[in-house]
């Protein structure tokens, strides 16, 4: 179906969906917020950190690949699957409350938020891309900067609490993720662009990577994933380690907030900027910047307190600004009736390399023993995603 003029879409569309993929994705880091309140209450381990990241991430790879192998985003109404999706996500989330001085079923629960997350982050991206073909880079933007701001958001409500009045971070969000599906079930429809398929063979997601496009988009996507979770999932750790070092007392959940959260304003930014430029340029050169962060960011722990939180700012800034140019590239080459899937199988492998990356840097970063080498020196670990990413999206640069 022909897309329609931007000035025929009704204007309440993207706000809608912004903000309904800000209140779903509430959810995801609703755990990591309060972790330091159960470790303290329940005596839990410090290698937890890591793997409560990790069953989020492991959900969301399960439900992802669920939903890219049964095409549910391109065979089901998108806004249909979203709001149940959340509903139950939002379910899952607060149960963590009755079962918190269990390891086992608290992982067990993050693991479930994590797999119906897979029915809000990237089918919201196919809910975008369906009502907005063209600026899909700006609608991206605006979409990507509300899933950063419902993850920062966690850390708000914990930094404004208590900390034995922990289980209010679960409920507020589980409020949240509920409204936003219900917002997006009742008042959205779906957008004029949506192809409808009846599910993919094996050999047809396969072959997406056989299109060079998508797979320079994919693999510029997947570097800059290496290094983008791991990153926010260790913010509050460097927040507390340079404490420890300087004997400061700088808020870590409420900066914690502010570090993640900050992404939201760059990712619209880079949106606006992508109109302009286009996508690619945009995000080789967030990529790039987040990288140099990277390799530059031990020296941030000799600086004074000012100049520790600027480097993580601005790497907070960057570290997400290419996601949603990302995700406009990977939507942008694939085939119309497999762009659900595609998004959403991308988006799986993107968050499958997330893991590796996270606890191959929780397991060194807890058994360093190093007597002369500080634990930040293994941040620049993270480089190697841009890196990989910067070399494999030079054909995407050229069409651009």
């Amino acid at each position: 179906m022909k897309q329609p003029a931007s000035s025929t879409i009704p204007p309440y569309v993207l706000p809608l969906i912004v903000i309904s993929q800000f209140a779903g994705t509430s959810v995801w880091f609703a755990g990591n917020a309060i972790l330091p309140a159960l470790q303290l209450q329940y005596h839990l381990p410090d290698s937890l950190l890591g793997n409560i990241t990790t069953a989020v991430q492991s959900g969301f790879i399960i439900g992802t690949l669920v939903f890219a192998l049964l095409s549910i985003a391109d065979r089901f109404s998108p806004v249909k699957v979203f709001m149940w999706c959340a509903l139950m996500a939002a379910l899952f989330n607060i149960l963590v409350i009755p079962v918190s001085d269990n390891m086992y079923l608290l992982l067990t629960l993050r693991l479930l938020t994590g797999f119906f997350l897979a029915g809000v982050y990237p089918v919201g991206m196919k809910i975008a891309a369906d009502w907005y073909a063209k600026g899909l880079g700006k609608a991206l933007g605006f979409l990507v900067g509300a899933l950063v701001a419902g993850k920062a958001l966690p850390h708000l409500i914990k930094s404004t609490i208590a900390i034995s009045n922990w289980s209010e971070v679960m409920i507020l969000t589980s409020c949240f993720a509920a409204a936003g599906g219900i917002v997006v079930g009742l008042f959205l429809k779906d957008g004029p662009n949506r192809s409808k398929a009846s599910g993919l063979k094996r050999m047809n997601i396969l072959a997406l990577f056989h299109n060079k496009p998508f797979k320079a988009a994919s693999f510029g996507y997947f570097g800059h994933m290496w290094e983008l979770y791991t990153f926010w999932a260790f913010v509050p750790l460097m927040i507390t380690w340079y404490n420890h070092l300087h004997a400061t007392t700088i808020p870590v959940s409420f900066f914690s907030f502010v570090i993640i959260g900050i992404g939201c304003i760059s990712c619209v930014i880079g949106g606006a900027v992508s109109n302009k430029i286009g996508s690619a340029k945009v995000a080789w050169a967030s990529l790039m910047i987040s990288g140099m962060c990277c390799l530059l960011s031990p020296l941030f722990f000799y600086a004074s307190p000012v100049v520790f939180i600027t480097g993580l700012l601005v790497w907070g800034c960057f570290v997400i600004a290419d996601s949603p140019q990302f995700s406009a590239l990977v939507s942008q080459t694939a085939a119309p009736e497999t762009k659900g899937t595609a998004l959403t199988l991308v988006t799986s492998i993107g968050f499958a390399i997330t893991i590796v990356s996270i606890e191959t840097l929780n397991l060194i970063w807890d058994n360093w023993t190093s007597a002369t080498i500080d634990k930040y020196w293994l941040l620049p670990l993270l480089a190697a995603g841009p890196i990989f990413g910067l070399t494999k999206m030079k054909t995407l640069l050229k069409k651009n």
